[in-house]
């Protein structure tokens, strides 16, 4: 089939690959526009868009999908499906009518489980044990349409969100694609998602990343795997902001006050609701990334101190 893929972030990159190394065409990329990025804020293309100029595909930018001149183009370029992968926009009816077979999303989900933005953060932070992706037609609705196919993945006790969306974007390409020859084949018919069993996956923002010390060790756990790498955990000391990596719970490490810090040789506990947990790596403000037991050695800690 003549494709039109669309993604934006890094995550969508295995994906695009896998369509470019099929016998399907790509003969255009859909992305976000250029934007500021790293400490210098230089514009910068999308990790989507660098890997199409790489491989010579047109790639698209529009400012806003319902760009008369984004329309036009797309119309002209006649794909029979547009693939999308995390693309970051809403889609107009205009631009959903375009192709032959509609655009198809793989979405890192359960569907109806976890629609929208932040579904592999939600699963972390909810508790579930599995999670996985599934592939479904696009509708004017947030991921309502009926689904092609899943896959499923368990979810480790210690994975970020980092970790189990790199497994998620690599297994879910293979679904994708799948997904593309099934279409093309008149093999594959969507099945509308069950009406029970919905939840929403709402962003998560940098103040959701603020670590209550008053929670469970179980709940501070999961906020900060689900925060890594973005939006990124926090914690307040000496009333500097203090970035958190993820935290080991340890039940049998007594009782310390919700905040309190307890440092040994090896590592920094950190009291909370119920039992502590031994801090990672932090990265004070202005400062490299460093090991708990490091950062504590260079505070000259005392009594008094505590996390916020």
């Amino acid at each position: 089939m003549r494709l039109v893929f669309a993604g934006t972030p890094e995550t969508s990159v295995p994906s695009l690959d896998a369509l470019l190394a099929s016998g399907h065409e790509v003969a255009a990329v859909v992305t976000r526009p250029d934007a500021r990025s790293g400490r210098g804020r230089h514009m910068e293309a999308s990790p989507v868009a660098a890997r199409a100029a790489e491989a010579g595909v047109e790639v698209l930018k529009p400012a806003k999908a319902r760009d008369p001149e984004f329309l036009d183009r797309l119309r002209a370029i006649a794909p029979d499906c547009c693939p999308v992968v995390a693309y970051g926009a809403l889609l107009p009816r205009e631009a959903l009518d375009i192709p032959r077979h509609g655009w198809v999303n793989l979405h890192f989900s359960l569907l109806p489980a976890w629609r929208g933005a932040a579904p592999v953060q939600r699963a972390i932070l909810h508790g579930d044990d599995v999670t996985g992706a599934a592939t479904f037609q696009i509708e004017e609705g947030l991921d309502t349409g009926p689904v092609y196919g899943v896959l499923t993945e368990p979810i480790r006790p210690t994975d970020t969100t980092g970790d189990l969306l790199g497994r998620l974007a690599e297994a879910g390409a293979g679904l994708l694609l799948d997904t593309m020859n099934g279409i093309e084949a008149g093999v594959l018919e969507p099945r509308p998602q069950p009406t029970e069993g919905v939840s929403h996956a709402a962003k998560l923002n940098p103040e959701d990343g603020h670590v209550d010390w008053t929670t469970p060790a179980l709940h501070i756990d999961r906020l900060i795997r689900a925060c890594t790498p973005a939006p990124g955990a926090w914690t307040s000391f000496r009333d500097a902001r203090v970035k958190l990596g993820p935290v080991r719970p340890v039940p049998d490490a007594g009782k310390l006050a919700p905040g309190e810090l307890r440092a040994g040789k090896k590592e920094v506990l950190v009291g909370t609701a119920t039992h502590p947990v031994s801090l990672g790596d932090v990265q004070p403000q202005g400062k490299r990334l460093m090991a708990a037991a490091d950062w504590v050695r260079g505070v000259n800690l005392t009594d008094k101190d505590a996390l916020h």
